[in-house]
């Protein structure tokens, strides 16, 4: 390259950009030359890989020996570094060769690039002035300079095209690579495949039949081996070859992925290939008659591998089964009735066909000798999306002994192909029957204590002697006692294990009768009917048989209503029950409908989860038990602050509409210009109170005796004012709120941030209002109302939390019934005269439903029409929530 001192001569001192834009070119041309020198000698490079390429695809290395294709592969080598002999004479261009080819392909005569740098001969003061001017005259012509593409000129390197014979050879290889005979460019560093021979005779039909739970199609493999890449099949998978034809039995081996080798057995069901002779032909020797048999070959596939037979081979990916897995969705909790209710979610790959919950003793004796096997606790598993469900089942563990104990508790799982999978285990409390009656809570400790370990029959021999030491006193009744003195006789006599469970079961039964009557048996019969039900719903039994067990359980449920009425109607009315607690029979009697007409189309799956939401339903039952003073009191408060918070939210609805007809009716005179309506003041008068004294409630309405809104009449000024006095009664709201908040304090609850939200957006509508402005503030009236709904759900949830809290235990460690603290007897939450906020409920009435659609439609149709006025389309969109 030039100088730093050349470079600065002629045009290029005086114009520096020039300088570099043609030393930029320069670089450019070298590069361009560099690559005319390299692309010839790179020809016979490019056609040797290409041969290489050729001879790999066609398959050429893997058909010849061994010492051939070394020998190939040595001569490949060999031209391949002949071929690059021609490189040693690369060079990198000089400045001079490059000036030149710009100069030429450019066109420039006269050499403008090159006369940059030289001097003149003869070196004279007029000399020097006439060859700068030649030199500034010819860097104008070299503004533009373009170095182009390499010219390699290869055909006058290749005279008779032989470059295309490669090029075509190479894609006609590639393309014959793609059959099943097609080579890999690996083939010439690895010995050639065995070679086996395939009779043409012999045929195969081999079909891969994936479990049926996975829901996969068979999958039939080609005559031929055609599959090149492994076929993915599911884990447990049943491999079927059938061979027939050929003159000897043919070979079926499953080579695993480690090499091994595993011949496939016959099966003992093959059959023969061809009908056979007539009883005077007589087989000439064994194996001609072996030929003409089918042949199956049955396997198992639960690892990757390949299947090789008669010369061809199908290889195989196994996808792994992986094992369920199941976890608990929120705590086990006991309902109302004393029902271990279990919320779950399970997932697999193919889905879950069974789970139940496992309950063991926390604290075992293994000398213990327990009367009955720990409880079993199926669950209910959604049918529809067994894959990833989640669901929430009910059980009645409080018969058994357990009962009352502490267990642990842990979810198993089960897939088709027999994996199971298990949550973490989870201790707990086995919820118990909650008795009232203190005698029949004592018969039914005396059975725990013997069922548990029947060496303790002495103790529960004991304890029944105790209570009868003065019956005058401690048994009211004389059935009672008498009940009492037969089971001690059957005690004392049970010495096998059916005459102990026959004893168990009679110290139940009196238990129950003590307690709650014919309404124990009742109940179980119930219980006994809804599970037959859910068995026959779960094996796909008949549609007579599933009717036969409808009409069973509505008898059941219908005997249990009756005895839970009478039972109701002689229990003393407690303060927190009404006559619109009474349960409706026609509430189970529309869901039963509904249970067996699913199960009657087909859909058995939604009716056993109905059925099993009935289960729910009357655990949760409930049959009215005497409440504490001290809890009803405590609720009775909590009333007055939830029917205080309803008038809040209904005054703050109120004001709001207010607010933005107001706002709407101002906006219209304003568009209109109409600024004088008249010199009365109607609403002004609706306000305040009159002179008279008169409140606002009769000059409403003596106004509405007219028959037209009082606001009507008022001027654009009027109902701006109007506006502004509005905001005394949001200031009011939001007074009345924060004592709402106060009172809930001194109750000991703490209020949600839905309140503080609340009274923030109240205060600001209400400066809104005191400014005038309608608009913003209905938006914040609207939130304030949101708000408000929030902070009385979270309220809600506090009372009823602080109501299971104060429930308390049992005398056993039961969980006691407690109160209905504003529910029926079904679980579900009683109206009562404040806001009904509806979080609680699961299934509504199909009436609701229709009407609620229909109300939703009109308003997305009101909407739909454009309506002129922004306040009433932005009113609209907040009832449907889509801003």
């Amino acid at each position: 390259m030039t100088s730093p001192s050349r470079q600065k001569k002629g045009a290029f001192a005086l114009r520096p950009s020039l300088a570099r834009l043609v030393t930029t070119k320069r670089l450019l041309a070298r590069i361009v030359l560099f690559f005319e020198q390299l692309l010839p000698p790179l020809m016979p490079v490019l056609s040797v890989i290409a041969f290489y390429l050729c001879a790999s695809w066609f398959g050429l290395f893997r058909s010849v020996p061994d010492w051939l294709r070394i020998l190939l592969l040595i001569a490949f080598a060999a031209a391949f570094l002949v071929s690059l002999l021609p490189f040693r004479t690369l060079r990198w261009p000089r400045v001079a060769e490059a000036d030149r080819m710009l100069e030429e392909r450019n066109g420039l005569p006269h050499q403008p690039v090159t006369v940059q740098e030289d001097e003149p001969a003869f070196d004279t003061s007029f000399g020097r002035a006439l060859w700068r001017e030649h030199q500034t005259r010819m860097a104008e012509k070299i503004a533009a300079l373009d170095a182009g593409l390499p010219r390699p000129d290869i055909a006058a390197h290749d005279r008779f095209a032989l470059r295309a014979v490669p090029a075509l050879l190479l894609v006609t290889a590639f393309g014959y690579s793609l059959s099943i005979n097609g080579g890999s460019i690996r083939d010439a560093l690895q010995a050639a495949p065995e070679q086996v021979v395939s009779d043409p005779a012999v045929r195969i039909d081999a079909w891969v039949t994936p479990p049926s739970y996975t829901g996969r199609a068979p999958i039939y493999l080609t005559a031929d081996g055609s599959e090149q890449a492994p076929i993915g099949i599911p884990q447990f998978s049943g491999l079927t070859v059938r061979v027939s034809g050929g003159k000897t039995a043919e070979k079926v081996v499953f080579r695993k992925a480690n090499g091994e080798a595993q011949d496939i057995a016959v099966q003992a069901d093959t059959k023969p290939q061809q009908t056979a002779a007539s009883s005077s032909e007589q087989p000439t020797a064994a194996p001609a008659s072996q030929a003409l048999v089918a042949q199956t070959h049955m396997m198992k596939l639960q690892e990757n591998g390949a299947l090789e037979v008669n010369g061809r081979r199908w290889s195989f990916d196994v996808l792994p089964d992986k094992a369920p897995e199941i976890a608990f969705n929120g705590l086990p909790k006991p309902s109302v009735n004393g029902a271990l209710e279990i919320g779950f979610t399970v997932k697999d790959d193919y889905g879950v066909q069974e789970a139940h919950a496992e309950i063991v003793p926390v604290e075992t004796d293994p000398t213990a000798t327990p009367l009955y096997p720990l409880p079993e606790y199926r669950l209910d598993i959604p049918r529809r999306n067994a894959r990833d469900a989640k669901g929430v089942t009910s059980r009645n563990l409080t018969e058994h002994p357990l009962a009352g104990k502490r267990v642990r508790v842990t979810l198993v799982a089960k897939d088709a192909a027999g994996q199971t999978g298990r949550s973490p285990p989870h201790e707990m409390v086995l919820p118990s029957r909650p008795f009232n009656e203190p005698l029949a809570a004592a018969v039914a400790e005396e059975r725990q204590v013997f069922a548990l370990d029947t060496r303790k029959m002495p103790q529960a021999i004991a304890l029944n002697e105790a209570l009868t030491i003065r019956p005058e006193e401690t048994i009211p009744k004389l059935t009672n006692y008498l009940l009492l003195e037969s089971a001690l006789t059957r005690m004392k006599l049970a010495k096998g294990e059916d005459a102990l469970k026959d004893t168990a079961q009679y110290l139940w039964e009196i238990a129950l009768g003590m307690e709650d009557g014919d309404l124990s048996l009742a109940e179980r019969k119930l219980r006994e009917a809804q599970q037959k039900l859910a068995d026959a719903l779960d094996r796909n039994a008949p549609d007579a048989e599933i009717k036969k067990l409808m009409d069973e359980l509505r008898k059941a449920m219908q005997d249990y209503m009756t005895e839970l009425a009478e039972r109701m109607q002689n229990a003393p009315m407690q303060p927190n029950q009404n006559a619109q607690n009474i349960l409706r029979q026609q509430d189970l009697e529309r869901m039963m409908d509904q249970i067996e007409n699913l199960a009657r189309s087909g859909n058995r799956d939604a009716a056993q989860q109905m059925l099993s939401e009935l289960q729910r339903m009357m655990n949760n039952l409930q049959a009215g038990r005497p409440q504490r003073g001290q809890q009803g009191q405590e609720n009775s408060e909590a009333r007055k602050q939830i029917d205080k918070l309803g008038e809040i939210l209904r005054d703050q609805q109120k004001l709001m509409e207010q607010t933005f007809r107001l706002d709407q009716q101002l906006r219209d005179r304003m568009q209109r210009g109409e600024t004088d309506m008249g010199e009365n003041d109607p609403l002004l008068d609706e306000m305040n109170p009159g002179e008279n004294g008169e409140p606002q409630d009769q000059q409403q309405g003596q106004q509405g005796k007219e028959g037209q809104q009082p606001s009507d009449q008022m001027t654009a000024e009027q109902l701006r004012e109007a506006l502004k006095q509005l905001r005394a009664q949001q200031d009011a709201l939001g007074k009345q709120l924060g004592e709402l908040q106060k009172s809930l304090g001194e109750m000991g609850m703490k209020p949600g941030p839905g309140f503080g939200q609340a009274q923030r957006e109240m205060e600001g509508a209400g400066r809104e209002l005191g400014q005038g402005r309608g608009q913003p503030a209905v938006e914040g009236q609207g939130r304030a109302l949101e708000a408000l709904r929030q902070g009385a759900r979270d309220m809600m949830n506090q009372m009823m939390q602080a109501q299971q809290g104060q429930q308390g235990q049992g005398p056993n460690g039961q969980v006691g019934q407690g109160d209905q603290n504003g529910r029926d007897p079904l679980g579900r939450p009683r109206r009562t005269q404040g806001p009904e906020f509806g979080d609680n409920v699961k299934v509504p009435d199909e009436i609701d439903v229709q009407r609620a659609r229909e109300i939703l439609d009109a308003i997305r149709e009101k909407l739909g029409n454009n309506p002129p006025q922004e306040m009433e389309r932005r009113y609209l969109e907040r009832l449907l929530d889509i801003q």
